[in-house]
């Protein structure tokens, strides 16, 4: 037994105990198995043997080296059974057909059997995660209410006008991309041909394009990783599966829908004869945030939809902001005026312009300014765009950092096999979290990092955003319950078609389904050659060739 204690903590190289070791270890096969599962690690412990054995590992010797190999090893290369953990230098190599198959016992395991050391710190990190997670949303709801604020007026002057095909399908994305929120431009949209400002088939291609312009908020959010290559690349290509997933689908469905009209008439075959008047749903992750957002700033959404049915020309019919004998709060700045009755503003009633008071509170948030005028209302959304970015990124960050702690040292085949789910239970569990908070904007920002981070495989997110693209149609659906009209409902469900159909195209054929996931790969791939790729594509993809696009329509 000497030569083993001399293997482990003197002499890195066993040849040096055994000069004639391939005899020896040839007639004694049980310890040559013993010495190649081990040698492998054998020169970690010469490196800190002498520093670092206390009396109790002199007692114990073989708990003290089954406990350094864990904490030296940190390659697969260099672990038995050939097996990734979080954290390894060599974490990014491994590919998701070399994860071998871990059982459900392994991950009930990992997951519930700690002592109580352990399950101290995952309950500090789990309480940490979720004080990041709720900053995190409420930074995306307070940067939707200032892009609202900074784009309402142009969205609203966008979204006023009958236009040609093309010309529709670019102003929904634009108008989303600039107030930030597809289900806000789609309840609009709804609205437009509740009211017949709008056709059903301009409604049609406008709801097309917000479906791509809702994409850019989880592709800002992919910028927070980029202090991390590996990090960026995964994120990135998460985020932009999405972006091209709706492209995808509407490079197809958009000629065919001009050309056919299939989604009209197949909605149309569908309608009611009437539609009951319902009631206005909020989401339980909305009246948990957005209170809080409200308290800073909050978008008087009643200006776009004003300008969009053509009531007024434009903002400046709101400014400047008036409140009853000087005091700030919802009764005396945002009721509104019954003209019927004769009320006059100023007199009976107060005016507010692209922000405004919260009716449920009773407040009026901090941006808000008595006597505001237009000018005055933009530099406050230009100061919480600011302040929510910084703040989305922070707590982006904050929150990668728990759950890199948390993950450490857990074996990617755990990882995977608690995340790799089918993919029609994957679009459940997208669409039921869309459902809950409203916006798919959320439902893929939050999970963009997962994926940055590898806990969520690309493949998993693909069908995981594709329910949120289902999700994400459940508030058009609430806002043509409430304007009573069956037209409006024709739009919601054509929104709702619209992305079954893509799913029907490009999700159940593998190799349909290898176009977004190769296309975002090779996006995710370029940021390793630039970390400008990121807002270069934002500008170009969401901007740049939609204004080139609006321009040739017209």
């Amino acid at each position: 037994m000497y030569c083993r204690s001399t293997i482990f903590y003197i002499v890195p190289d066993f040849l040096a105990c055994y000069p004639a070791s391939s005899h020896y270890l040839k007639n004694t096969p049980t310890q040559l198995a013993f010495f190649e599962r081990n040698i492998v690690d054998s020169h970690y412990y010469t490196r800190t043997r002498a520093s670092t054995m206390s009396t109790t590992e002199a007692q114990d010797p073989v708990k003290s080296e089954t406990n350094k190999v864990e904490s030296v090893i940190r390659s697969r290369k260099e672990r038995p059974t050939g097996s990734t953990h979080f954290g390894d230098a060599d974490w990014d190599e491994e590919q998701v057909d070399e994860i071998g198959d871990a059982t459900w016992g392994e991950v009930a395991k990992a997951c519930c059997v700690h002592d109580a050391k352990e399950w101290g710190k995952i309950f500090v990190g789990a309480c940490g995660a979720l004080f990041f997670l709720y900053f995190f949303l409420f930074a995306l709801e307070l940067l939707g209410n200032s892009a609202k604020v900074l784009g309402g007026c142009r969205a609203g002057g966008l979204l006023s006008d009958e236009t040609n095909p093309v010309a529709g399908l670019v102003i929904g994305e634009l108008a989303t991309a600039l107030i930030q929120s597809s289900s806000t431009t789609t309840s609009i949209i709804v609205s437009l041909v509740g009211a017949e400002a709008i056709s059903v088939n301009t409604g049609i291609y406008l709801v097309m394009g917000a479906n791509i312009g809702t994409s850019v908020t989880n592709t800002i959010v992919s910028m927070g990783q980029m202090a991390d290559g590996a990090q960026l690349e995964r994120a990135f290509a998460g985020a932009t599966v999405h972006d091209i997933f709706n492209l995808l689908s509407v490079a197809i469905l958009f000629p065919l829908e001009v050309i056919s009209h299939y989604l009209y008439h197949l909605t149309n075959a569908m309608l009611p004869d009437s539609v009951g008047d319902g009631e206005k749903w909020e989401g339980p992750i909305k009246k948990i945030v957005s209170p809080f957002a409200g308290r800073v700033l909050k978008a008087n959404k009643d200006v776009i939809k004003d300008i969009a049915t053509g009531k007024v020309d434009s903002c400046d019919a709101y400014y400047p902001a008036l409140c009853l004998d000087g005091i700030e709060d919802y009764k005396h700045c945002a009721s509104k005026c019954d003209k019927d009755a004769g009320e006059e503003v100023g007199v009976d009633c107060g005016r507010v312009g692209l922000i405004t008071c919260d009716k449920a509170s009773g407040e009026c948030p901090g941006f808000f300014q008595n006597g505001a005028s237009l000018h005055d209302d933009y530099i406050s959304g230009g100061v919480c765009l600011v302040l929510s970015l910084f703040l989305l990124f922070v707590c982006l960050m904050a929150l990668v950092n728990v759950l890199q702690r948390g993950l450490a040292g857990m074996s990617t085949r755990i990882i995977y096999k608690a995340t790799n789910v089918n993919g029609l239970i994957a679009m459940a569990i997208g669409t039921g979290i869309t459902i809950l908070v409203q916006s798919s904007s959320i439902t893929t920002s939050v999970l963009t990092p997962f994926v940055g981070l590898g806990v969520i495989q690309l493949e998993q997110m693909l069908p995981l955003t594709l329910g949120a693209n289902i999700g994400t149609t459940i508030t058009g659906l609430l806002a043509a319950m409430v304007s009573d009209n069956v037209d409006a409902l024709q739009v919601a469900l054509c929104h709702l078609f619209f992305n079954i159909s893509g799913i029907v195209i490009w999700y159940p054929i593998p190799i349909m389904r290898r176009v977004p996931l190769r296309g975002a790969r090779a996006l995710g791939r370029a940021t390793r050659r630039s970390r400008l790729v990121p807002p270069i594509y934002i500008i170009v993809v969401f901007f740049v060739i939609p204004l080139l696009l609006l321009g040739l329509s017209s």
